[in-house]
């Protein structure tokens, strides 16, 4: 394989979209990697990331309901942009184009259509995302963890998550995740358990905003309850090992890293992401019985106990089997494969 074979990436715009990128861009240090994002969410990310051969940011913004005028003037960003991609495409030639989804993926993706150039689309949640939808007929390969004919049917889970994980079985332990303020509708749920959870046994860990730490620590002293609490930069799987059941959100980084870890979740998706999605990531899972979800509007203390005393090793073994290690390695020897047969 030769470093002059170049394979862009492109899309962003969300910490999803980023961890997918940052786990597949280390398995292609055999060719030039070109990154296209977005300057609002990507740039202080990738910017200065020497896996990149070269990097390019677009003043782009995720689209809304505006008035013709903004919409004109979004559309002539979206068009200036887009020929700027050509030049880029004319310059470096790239062999493949990969697209992750996110609104800084426009320009970049219709371009290479327009160039002829191969586009492989990633879809990262059981919804598909606007511009992944859009691009879907244009597309010479679409890959899904949701989709069992998918050419890569994996999510690029780190191997930390698949070296730590067990098989579930009596809940000893119960991890709360996924509360970046230390207000929140999982934060409030783990409180209002914690004395019944003492009184049963079960530990509590939970992951908050580090700025609220003290804070949560206070709640749970004041009530009496001796909780184990840490925040984002901490590494998460350490933690996670512990537990024999999670409460967490339902974006599409967490619900795969559980899954390799074999450990069951109970999911209450944040209802402001697009669309709702994570709602629809959730139900893929419960609809297999491989987890529980709850709507943050109906959340139930009660139907949370009943879960408690449930045996868990046949959910844990079948989340297991659900993802394939070495996600990340697999998509990125499938694009290889454009640069080989070129």
């Amino acid at each position: 394989m030769s470093k002059n074979s170049v394979i862009v990436i492109t899309g962003g715009g969300s910490w999803g979209h980023q961890y997918i990128i940052k786990e597949i861009k280390e398995h292609l240090s055999d060719h030039r990697v070109v990154y296209v994002g977005s300057k609002d969410k990507d740039q202080e990310v990738f910017e200065n990331d020497p896996d990149f051969f070269r990097t390019y940011f677009f003043d782009t913004h995720e689209e809304h309901d505006e008035n013709i005028f903004q919409q004109l003037q979004s559309y002539y960003s979206y068009w200036s942009y887009k020929q700027e991609c050509k030049k880029i495409i004319e310059e470096l030639e790239p062999k493949v184009v990969f697209c992750v989804g996110g609104y800084s993926a426009r320009p970049m993706a219709f371009a290479a259509k327009a160039k002829n150039i191969p586009l492989v689309i990633y879809e990262q949640n059981a919804l598909s995302e606007r511009i992944n939808e859009e691009l879907h007929p244009y597309a010479t390969l679409s890959l899904s963890p949701y989709l069992q004919d998918s050419a890569v049917g994996t999510y690029p889970v780190r191997s930390e998550y698949f070296t730590k994980q067990r098989i579930r079985s009596d809940i000893k332990c119960v991890f709360f995740l996924g509360n970046i303020k230390g207000a929140s509708p999982i934060a409030d749920l783990a409180l209002s358990l914690a004395k019944e959870f003492k009184a049963r046994g079960i530990k509590i860990i939970q992951q908050t905003g580090e700025e609220h730490l003290e804070e949560i620590r206070a709640k749970y002293e004041k009530i009496g309850v001796e909780a184990k609490l840490f925040g984002y930069k901490d590494k998460i799987s350490s933690y996670m090992n512990e537990a024999d059941l999670a409460v967490a959100r339902a974006g599409s980084s967490t619900i795969w890293e559980l899954s390799a870890n074999g450990l069951p979740a109970i999911y209450i998706p944040y209802s402001g992401a697009w669309d709702n999605h994570q709602f629809f990531n959730a139900k893929f899972l419960s609809d297999q019985k491989l987890g529980w979800l709850m709507r943050e509007e109906a959340i139930d203390k009660q139907e949370v106990l009943s879960i408690l005393d449930k045996n868990l090793t046949t959910i844990s073994t079948k989340l297991i089997s659900r993802i394939e290690p070495n996600g990340a390695q697999k998509i990125a020897s499938l694009l290889k494969e454009f640069c080989e047969h070129s």
